[in-house]
C-alpha cells in the first residue's frame, strides 16, 4: 500500500501528537508499505489558510499515485477548502489523524466559534477518522452530527520499555527527602504550568522539587511569565528548567520522580500520564480532556479542575506528608500501565482500519 501523509513541519518535532504520527509511520512502513509526506511549512493560522489557494499542495496531491492519504487534522486550516477541489480528481480515500480539536481549547468563546466552523468545513471534506481516544471521537461527532468509517486507537506508553515493578515503584515512594514532582511538556499556556506553579507556592517548600521537562521557546513570552512568577516568589532554588530530553536521559528522569503534574486546560489524550504510570508515577491532570481515560482519581492519580491551583496543592501537600499513599498510588499506577494498549497493538489496529478503508 503507498500512503500518503500531510503534516506541517517535520516528523521529528517532539509532541505527542508527532510522536503519534511517527509511530503509526514506522509501523505501516515496518510491514512494507510506502509512506510519501507532505510537508508543510508552519506558519500563522491565517497563512495556513492560504494554503487552501496558494500552497502547490493540491497539485501535488493530484497528482501522487496513492492508495489512501493521511492527513493530520491540527493542518485543517490548510486543507479544508483544498479538500473539496481534490474531491473528483483523486481516487483515494482521505483519512484524518484526530488528535484533538482546536476548538476544544480554553479560549475566548470568539475565537472557538471561528475555528469550529473552519474544522467543521474541514471534518466534513474527510472519508474516515483516526482517533486518539474515546473523548476525541466523541469531540468531532458533536461536530458534525456523527462520524462514519472510524477507529480509536489510545497511543501507548511503552516507548521506553519502562520496567518498573510495583514493588519499586512502593521503594522510590518510601525514601526521605521532599516530593520529586515533575512536569512534562512544551511551556505554552494550554499546558498550564503557571497554575502547577501558583500551587507549589502554596506548599511549604521542604516538602517539594519540581522539574520542568520541555521545550522552552515554544511560546517565549509564555516561558518569561513563567520565569517572571518564580522570580516573584522566590522559588528559583526549587524549580529546574531540563528543556527537553529524549531516550535515556527521560528514562532516567522518570525513574527519579514521584509524581507528573501537567494540569493541562485541555488534551486529546495525553501520552506523558501513561508514560509516568509506566515508571510508577501517578498523575495530576485536569478533568477536560481525555486524562479520565487513563487515570482513576483517588487510585493511581488526580483529575482536578481546570485552572484549580488550590486542589493541585492539596493533592502534593497529601502525597509529599503521607508517602505510605504516595507508595499505594505508585503501585497501582504501574499496574494500570500494564492493562494499556501498546504501541505496537495500537498501531496495528490502525493498519487494519486502512486495509479496510482502501479495499
Amino acid at each position: 500500500m503507498r500512503i500518503g501523509l500531510v503534516i506541517y513541519g517535520h516528523l521529528e518535532i517532539v509532541t505527542g501528537g508527532f510522536l503519534y504520527d511517527r509511530m503509526l509511520v514506522n509501523h505501516v512502513r515496518s510491514r512494507g508499505d510506502d509512506v510519501v509526506v507532505f510537508a508543510l511549512p508552519w506558519r500563522t493560522y491565517p497563512r495556513h489558510l492560504g494554503d487552501n489557494f496558494f500552497s502547490g499542495l493540491a497539485r501535488k496531491l493530484e497528482s501522487a499515485n496513492l492508495d489512501v492519504l493521511l492527513q493530520d487534522e491540527l493542518n485543517h486550516p490548510s486543507l479544508f477548502l483544498l479538500n473539496r477541489r481534490l474531491r473528483g480528481r483523486v481516487r483515494y480515500p482521505i483519512v484524518s489523524i484526530v488528535h484533538h480539536l482546536r476548538c476544544s481549547e480554553l479560549r475566548p468563546a470568539w475565537q472557538n466559534t471561528l475555528y469550529r466552523w473552519v474544522e467543521k468545513h474541514y471534518l466534513d471534506s474527510v472519508d474516515g477518522f483516526i482517533f486518539n481516544s474515546q473523548t476525541t471521537r466523541r469531540a468531532v461527532a458533536e461536530v458534525l452530527g456523527g462520524v462514519k468509517q472510524w477507529v480509536v486507537a489510545c497511543p501507548g506508553g511503552d516507548l521506553l520499555k519502562p520496567s518498573v515493578k510495583p514493588e519499586d515503584a512502593r521503594r522510590r515512594a518510601l525514601e526521605p527527602g521532599p516530593l520529586r514532582v515533575l512536569f512534562v511538556g512544551s511551556l505554552i499556556p494550554r499546558k498550564q504550568l503557571h497554575t502547577l506553579i501558583e500551587a507549589l507556592v502554596q506548599v511549604p517548600r521542604d516538602l517539594w522539587r519540581l522539574d520542568v521537562v520541555g521545550c522552552l521557546t515554544s511560546d517565549t513570552t509564555y516561558t518569561r511569565r513563567i520565569q517572571a512568577a518564580i522570580d516573584e516568589h522566590g522559588i528559583g532554588g526549587q524549580v529546574s528548567f531540563l528543556g527537553t530530553l529524549t531516550g535515556d536521559e527521560m528514562a532516567r528522569r522518570w525513574a527519579a520522580s514521584h509524581v507528573l503534574a501537567v494540569p493541562s486546560s485541555y488534551e486529546g489524550f495525553g501520552i506523558v500520564y501513561l508514560e509516568g504510570m509506566g515508571f510508577g508515577l501517578p498523575a495530576i491532570a485536569s478533568t477536560a480532556g481525555a486524562a479520565h481515560e487513563i487515570i482513576t482519581s483517588g487510585r493511581d492519580g488526580f483529575l482536578v479542575p481546570t485552572g484549580d491551583a488550590r486542589k493541585i496543592a492539596m493533592h502534593i501537600r497529601d502525597l509529599a506528608t503521607d508517602r505510605q499513599k504516595l507508595a499505594q498510588m505508585a503501585a497501582a499506577a504501574v499496574l494500570h500501565f500494564r492493562e494499556h494498549p501498546t504501541w505496537q497493538e495500537s498501531m496495528a489496529s490502525v493498519a487494519a482500519f486502512l486495509d479496510e478503508m482502501v479495499r
